[in-house]
């Protein structure tokens, strides 16, 4: 019998999170589920074990280089090999650029934009080396990005820095990875948790049963254990708009339309203002153009 493939989910304790850990737990992968905090992974690997599946409690910190080289060495030391990383750790400290201080800058841009680097440096190198090894590698790095990244948010200049730099990386990732046989590929995830609540009531008001139920986490953790599953290693460097059960594959920066420079510059006004107008209008929140 095969050994199970194993998974490590960061920032795995709560919210999405947990949501990504036991579904791939429940589809057969042994779960390292990674978070800082004293309880929550160990409630979530609880969890997972009473229902038959195999998990361990990883509090390494993604922001420090040397902890994630530990944490994949715990999986190969464990289960010998690492086959699934998700990228999920994350915090919000929410300001207008005007207001905002270093270190809530600092903080979020560690934690989002470092936390998912080192995770997937090591893992990286470790399935290149398996790769060159001989082995045959089936591996997938999924990533998390937000609307907010993709479309901009007022008060979230870190969140979004962050998060569109995870998108970019993501891409670059997929090409680099592709020749050892992983997919990488990105999550744009609108869910009720923890960290959203708060926001999402200033911005909705209250929050219905079905509103709280179109935002569950699971709808989230459906796309990501597709991902992760068997026949769709072809999948790569996409990101996937997840609202509830809708589902939007989110694309990158277009060149419509170009032009070339007039000879004269006193033209260029012109040409420029000709050209926006005719370019297809930002994207809002929602995803859709503006009118």
């Amino acid at each position: 019998m095969s050994a199970p493939r194993t998974a490590v989910v960061t920032g795995g304790g709560r919210g999405l999170g947990r949501a990504y850990a036991l579904a791939l737990a429940a589809a057969g992968h042994a779960v390292i589920v990674n978070d800082l905090g004293d309880g929550p992974a160990g409630e979530v690997v609880a969890e997972i074990e009473a229902a038959g599946g195999t998990a361990l409690v990883s509090r390494h910190d993604v922001t420090d280089f040397a902890a994630t080289a530990d944490l994949v060495g715990l999986a190969v030391e464990r289960f010998g090999g690492l086959d699934v990383v998700v990228a999920n750790a994350g915090i919000l400290r929410d300001r207008t650029l005007a207001s905002m201080s270093e270190a809530e800058w600092d903080d979020v841009i560690a934690v989002h934009l470092k936390g998912t680097f080192t995770i997937a440096h090591h893992a990286a190198a470790h399935w290149r080396a398996r790769a060159k090894s001989g082995a045959d590698v089936d591996g997938r790095l999924i990533t998390t990005t937000s609307a907010s990244g993709l479309f901009g948010n007022i008060g979230q200049s870190n969140y979004a820095a962050a998060k569109a730099g995870i998108a970019a990386f993501t891409l670059v990732a997929a090409q680099e990875l592709r020749p050892y046989g992983v997919s990488a590929n990105c999550v744009a995830p609108s869910a009720l948790t923890r960290l959203t609540e708060e926001p999402l009531r200033r911005y909705e008001g209250e929050i219905t049963d079905r509103r709280r139920e179109e935002l569950d986490p699971h709808w989230v953790a459906r796309v990501v254990a597709w991902l992760c599953g068997p026949g769709v290693r072809d999948v790569t460097g996409r990101v996937f708009d997840v609202r509830g059960p809708q589902v939007g594959i989110a694309s990158g920066w277009r060149l419509e339309p170009t032009f070339t420079q007039p000879d004269d510059p006193e033209h260029l006004d012109r040409a420029l203002r000709s050209a926006i107008a005719a370019a297809p209008p930002a994207a809002d929140m929602e995803g859709q153009r503006h009118e």
